[in-house]
């Protein structure tokens, strides 16, 4: 709940900081120089990619959770069987083990959706975050029924 809360925190603060730049790309457009509007133009781009940034990761983390609900309700969410440091964070070894299985098993079944959504969890417990994305892309593609290349 507290990362919902965050992201929720941190999007609102992006909308209104888009929105005072889109302001002030306005109020150079309208100051009429070929200047100023060549650069309010300017200014008022990057908001419009913020945004759009910003609704694709809201899609990819609603469609990341709604895999992981239906994951659970079928009693396949992965268990955390990971070694803890005494500060608590993941040990290496024991992230590297259930990272080799979670990748076998989706060797063995590269067309399921479960074990995309796993091999993700592990990827992230390993700390590689761009592969756990890619792995996520992949699960949702395959249970969205999107054809996903290799």
């Amino acid at each position: 709940m507290r990362a919902k809360i965050s992201y929720a925190i941190t999007a609102a603060v992006l909308v209104v900081y888009f929105v005072l730049v889109g302001s002030r790309g306005v109020m150079l457009i309208q100051s009429g120089t070929v200047l100023t509007v060549t650069f309010g133009v300017a200014v008022l781009i990057l908001p419009v990619i913020g945004l759009w940034f910003l609704w694709k990761n809201t899609q990819f983390v609603r469609r990341a959770n709604a895999l992981a609900a239906q994951l659970d309700a079928e009693g396949g969410l992965p268990v955390d069987e990971l070694k803890r440091t005494p500060s608590g964070r993941i040990d290496r070894d024991s992230a590297d083990e259930v990272f080799a299985r979670r990748k076998a098993e989706t060797q063995a079944a590269p067309d399921d959706w479960r074990s995309w959504f796993r091999l993700a969890v592990a990827y992230h417990d390993a700390r590689d975050t761009p592969r756990a994305r890619k792995a996520m892309q992949r699960a949702i593609a395959l249970h969205d029924g999107k054809t996903v290349e290799a």
